[in-house]
Order: C-alpha cells, then structure tokens, then sequence
C-alpha cells in the first residue's frame, strides 16, 4: 500500500508517520469480476482505494436501467463521505475485472485522525476532486462518444426515433440518446454536450435553464411544435438558443384527430374487443352520420386547416374559432368564424388545435363545459392543458359529454411513453377516464407516422445544424424568442 500511496498526488505529501498510520489503519479487500462494492442509495461508512482492476461507476438516472459514469482503476478512490459516518451512497460500485482494493471504514478513520490529524488534509483534497466529478454525474460519458462532430444529447429517447436520427445523421453528430426526461434531477447527463435536444414533456424551467447552462450548454433544440413548457426568458438571460419545429406532417395529427372521431362514434375499439370474444352483437354499437353535423375547430393553424378540409369532404358545417378570421378558409370550405362561446354552443363536434398559452389554459373548463351541446364530442390532440380534467370527468358524467378523444393529457408527462401495464397508474383522474366506454386516449401519437417522424428530425437536426454555421438566437431560421410587451 505504502508505494500506492505514495504514487497519489493526494498523498505523496504526507510524512512518513502519516503515511504508516493510513497503512495500518486500512483493510486489504479483493473483489472477483461482477462483485458490488457498495449501491446507491445504501448506507455506508466506507472508503475504497483501488490497488488493482476496474471498478464501474454505475448511476440510476430516472426509470431506465443505471448509467456507467467512470471507471475507476489504480490509485483511484471512492466513497470518501462513508468516512465522515453514515451516509447513502450515491452511485453503486462494481468490479468490472478481479480487483484488489485498500478500504478505510469510519471507526479506524476516527482513531486515526485522533493520531494523525494530517491524514485529512489529503483525505479531504481527494474528497473535494471527488465532489467536483460527481456535480457533473455522467460527464465521462462524453468520452464514450466516437464521433468527433459537435455533441447533441437527446432527452426522452426512444427506439424508433433514435433510429431515425443516427440514419440522418448526415452531418456527423455524436448523438448521445437519455431515455429520461429532462428534469432538475437528470441535468447532469447533458455534461459535455453543447446542444439539447427536447421534447414536449421535458422540464425546461428556470431552474433548470440555469443548469444546463451552467454545464455548457448552450441550445435547446425542441423536437416538437409547442414551447409552453419552456422558460423563455431563463434562455434568453444565460444565452441559450431556442429553435423549435414549427411544422412536420399537419396531416398526420390532423387524421389521428379524425380516427378518434370515427372510433369513438361508431365504437370500433368495443366492436373489435367482442368480436376477438366471439361476440357479434350490435348491441350499444349505434353511431351517427358525421355529414351533415356541426364542427367547430378551435385554433386554425396548419393542422387546424387540415382538419377543416378533412371534415368539408365529409360534408361537415364548419366552425372556427382563432387569434385571427382567415377569409381564405371561407371561400375554401364554407367556415364561418365565432366566438368561442358560439362554437361551443352550435358542435356536435369540438376539436382543439390551438397553442398552449397562459390565455389558453383550461379553455374548456366547467364554464366552457356547460356552454356545449347535450351529447357533444370534444377531441384533443393539441396540449393536454387546455382541458380541465376534472371538469371534463364532471361533463361525462352528468353526460354533457357524449364522447371524448384524448391524444394528449394535462400531467402526461410521467405516463405517456412509458409501459404501466405490470404497475398501477396511481394518477386518479387518468385512470378514471380510461375506465368510460365513450373515452379513448392515446398516448400522444398523433405525430407518429414515418413522414412526420422524418420531417421532425430533419427539422431538429437542420436546426442544429444552424447553429453550428454559427447561428445564434434570432437569427435561428425556426427560433423562439421571449415575448416583448
């Protein structure tokens, strides 16, 4: 141990009594391959000096599986707050080779300090390079990267689209994939990278601007259309870049928000689960002709306006409800603008498609709720917020609400993408409106087709792309910017 310690910086200064004290004062431990040290979230009052071997830093980053942070190797020491008394650790450490390792436990920490009081100054300056490598949590992951290009770091991967951006990845990214969300709690995995690629249900509050910031960062990339979830004037005081995807495919959202009408009117979900029962009865199945009825869409941006020429062929009377009257879709379809009050009093069938903004918040609440026809269909595939949940639960069960389409949910963001079939969803509300026959929700897939999901990448990338010519803020083709009163 004496010629390990003397080969630390950390230690190399201590004298030679010190040196014998810290000798004699630790344990000689092996460890075979696959063996844990200590795991997180464990107490323990431990430190470990790797004489030999490779020991795995492993870090549990949201519900994905643990995340190797570092590898630990000769003169490497771990665990150093185990010496100040109990304390749960933060990684789990396991033996990647057969190792041989010195470990100081609390008590013989104690008794040596009473002896040896310059035993700390070295443990401490050890401690402190330790703390400092753990702020950043997973930095030496950017050195897992093989591609030399700028760094992007992905939140709330998933499969199919990982697979999408690295065989676009025309311009050399190292892409790094996260299956968690962004969070205050999961920042620390974008150490290294200067871009951050986000989507709708990542956290991009001030609180946790202001840490990628401090970790380098220094653009967001949305990989969605909507930005409500992100803290805009946070971006704009530490500089970060915003850019978003304004457009994919409006037709793909457009259709699912049909599909949902039709499901939901002619009960194709129910009729399919009693036929794989063998069950041919009609029963409860009667439905309506969607010709002929009343629909008003609220928001006519590009997806709104593909909804309206859908529903034209289907000889629908169009209502529309927006920031500002398109003649255009008059002389097109036949749409007549009203106020809200008046759209929502005149449907058979309400279908949002406007942005989620603090005037949009729960525009159907209980107030909105009662306005509406008997019976009324209401279809979301825009942002969840826009509905009060609990007032929309209040609207079917007095049956107000006839029928309800959800692709989106106010607090999906700790359900959707993630598979709870061998857990309970423990979100009353949602699981209370997935229990009504005349209910469906899909977790938000209304963008989920291929040319959508390729035009999202393309976008997302190209944005990138921008800002590594050297583009910045405003000057970002699909930039968003803080609102100036």
């Amino acid at each position: 141990m004496r010629e390990l310690l003397e080969g630390i910086r950390l230690f190399s200064k201590l004298g030679e009594e010190a040196l014998r004290a810290l000798e004699a004062a630790a344990e000689a431990v092996t460890f075979e391959p696959g063996d844990v040290l200590c795991r997180e979230g464990e107490t323990g009052d431990r430190m470990f000096l790797i004489a030999s071997g490779e020991v795995v830093v492993l870090k549990a980053v949201g519900d994905g599986a643990p995340i190797e942070v570092t590898v630990l190797r000769r003169g490497d020491v771990a665990g150093e707050m185990g010496l100040f008394g109990e304390r749960k650790r933060t990684a789990t450490l396991r033996a990647c080779t057969a190792c041989e390792t010195w470990v100081l436990g609390y008590d013989a920490f104690e008794r040596l300090l009473e002896s040896e009081p310059t035993v700390a100054k070295g443990l401490l300056s050890s401690m402190s390079r330790h703390l400092v490598r753990e702020t950043s949590a997973a930095a030496t992951l950017r050195a897992k990267e093989e591609g030399r290009g700028l760094r992007v770091a992905f939140f709330h991967a998933s499969p199919y689209r990982n697979r999408l951006y690295t065989e676009i990845n025309r311009y050399e990214y190292a892409l790094r994939f996260f299956l968690p969300r962004l969070t205050l709690d999961t920042v620390p995995l974008a150490s290294g990278f200067r871009v951050v690629v986000a989507s709708a249900n990542d956290c991009l509050d001030g609180d946790v601007v202001d840490a990628l910031a401090d970790l380098g960062v220094e653009m967001i990339a949305l990989r969605c259309a909507g930005y409500n979830n992100v803290d805009l004037d946070a971006c704009e005081r530490r500089g970060l870049s915003v850019a978003r995807v304004p457009a994919y495919s409006p037709y793909a959202v457009a259709e699912h928000a049909v599909a949902l009408m039709m499901a939901l009117n002619r009960r194709t979900h129910r009729a399919h689960v009693r036929v794989r029962d063998g069950n041919f009865s009609l029963d409860g199945l009667v439905g309506f002709d969607i010709h002929g009825k009343t629909a008003g869409i609220v928001g006519t941006g590009k997806i709104g306006v593909c909804l309206l020429s859908i529903l034209h062929g289907f000889g629908c009377r169009l209502l529309a409800h927006s920031r500002t009257e398109k003649p255009e879709l008059v002389d097109r379809f036949g749409v007549r603008f009203v106020p809200l009050d008046e759209l929502l009093a005149a449907s058979e069938i309400v279908s949002l498609h406007c942005a989620l903004t603090p005037k949009t918040h729960h525009i159907i609440d209980a107030d909105a709720v009662s306005k509406m026809k008997d019976g009324v269909m209401l279809i979301n595939t825009a942002r969840g917020g826009l509905i009060d949940t609990e007032a929309l639960l209040d609207g079917l069960k007095s049956r107000k609400i006839g029928y309800a389409g959800l692709d989106v949910y106010e607090e999906e963001a700790d359900y959707f993408y993630k598979d709870f079939s061998d857990s309970v969803i423990d979100d009353d509300a949602l699981a209370r409106l997935t229990t009504f026959g005349n209910v469906m929700v899909t977790g938000h897939q209304g963008s989920l087709t291929d040319e959508a999901q390729r035009n999202i990448a393309e976008t997302t990338l190209e944005n990138v792309r921008e800002f590594e010519l050297g583009r910045r803020g405003d000057a970002l083709t699909n930039a968003v910017a803080a609102k100036r009163d």
